[in-house]
């Protein structure tokens, strides 16, 4: 009866100190996003500006946050019954962080703040969750980075070799609707209008949105084939549905004359290269039957 006693008295004072490790860890996780939510509130304001300024630049952004959220926190609950551990290198990955964000505030860029944010959560993440936890939600956390805004002095290459894509692509494919078209760079000149082929019509925002989505979609993915299927088609998708899209556009502006591009026409346009390239990836990278793994 006594080490009956004596047994559950051990049990109950080494299961309190867990306890209380687990409640002082808890809150000090609720503390710490407290402090980066006050600390980069500023930043997340300014994300959020970014993602909803246009169609035309980082649409994605709030889409793949929401998918990034999402898994994280399906990871984290299949990973309840790992014990409490905490990984002092965090502070190797924190502290560099905070640093650029400081950085950032004498030369408000918010781009550098944004970095520092993304960049922090890992460092958090194996501050108080552990190795194990870390590992598990370190690739989602990766695809924030996708979320960013790229400075258009990055991509002015890119956007210019894409309008020139969807220039000679169109010019191709309107004789066979029996309109004339004559080319100068980027112009589209046709016998009742033209129309320039700008960075807001190259479809970089709809590549760099159909390129994340492939990437995470592939990660999802359990088959191989299929990873590999939604990589690959990624681009030219991307890139064949701004074509469809600049040739509605001229076919529009040889119809009804140029005013068309002051219609909602021009705005929906945009959207429709999103709502049918991303559908096509999920699709392809959706979850197979068990026949197909």
């Amino acid at each position: 009866m006594i080490d009956h006693m004596n047994t559950e008295t051990l049990d109950t004072h080494t299961l309190e100190p867990e306890s209380r490790l687990e409640t002082r860890q808890h809150w000090a996780l609720w503390l710490a996003a407290a402090l980066l939510l006050f600390l980069f509130t500023p930043t997340m304001l300014w994300l959020w500006e970014r993602w909803t300024m246009s169609v035309w630049a980082n649409g994605h952004g709030i889409l793949i946050t929401l998918v990034v959220i999402y898994l994280v926190w399906g990871e984290l609950r299949k990973r309840l019954d790992l014990p409490i551990s905490s990984n002092p290198w965090g502070f190797a990955i924190l502290i560099p962080a905070l640093a650029l964000h400081m950085l950032d505030t004498s030369i408000h860029s918010q781009l550098l703040s944004a970095f520092a944010l993304f960049l922090s959560l890992p460092g958090l993440s194996l501050l108080f969750l552990g190795t194990e936890r870390t590992k598990a939600i370190i690739f989602p956390l990766i695809i924030l980075f996708l979320t960013l805004p790229i400075p258009l002095f990055l991509t002015e290459s890119i956007h210019l070799a894409l309008r020139y894509i969807a220039t000679d692509s169109v010019a191709w494919l309107l004789p066979y609707f029996g309109v004339p078209v004559f080319v100068t760079g980027t112009l589209l000149e046709t016998p009742n209008g033209s129309l320039l082929v700008s960075d807001a019509c190259s479809g970089f925002s709809t590549l760099y949105a159909t390129i994340t989505v492939a990437i995470l979609l592939a990660y999802l993915c359990p088959v191989v084939h299929r990873k590999i299927l939604v990589l690959l088609v990624a681009v030219p998708l991307a890139i064949g549905v701004n074509i469809v899209r600049v040739l509605i556009l001229t076919l529009l502006v040889d119809w009804f004359g140029i005013d068309i591009l002051e219609t909602s026409a021009h705005e929906l346009s945009g959207l429709l290269t999103f709502a049918v390239a991303l559908p096509i990836i999920f699709w392809l990278g959706r979850t197979p039957a068990k026949r197909e793994e």
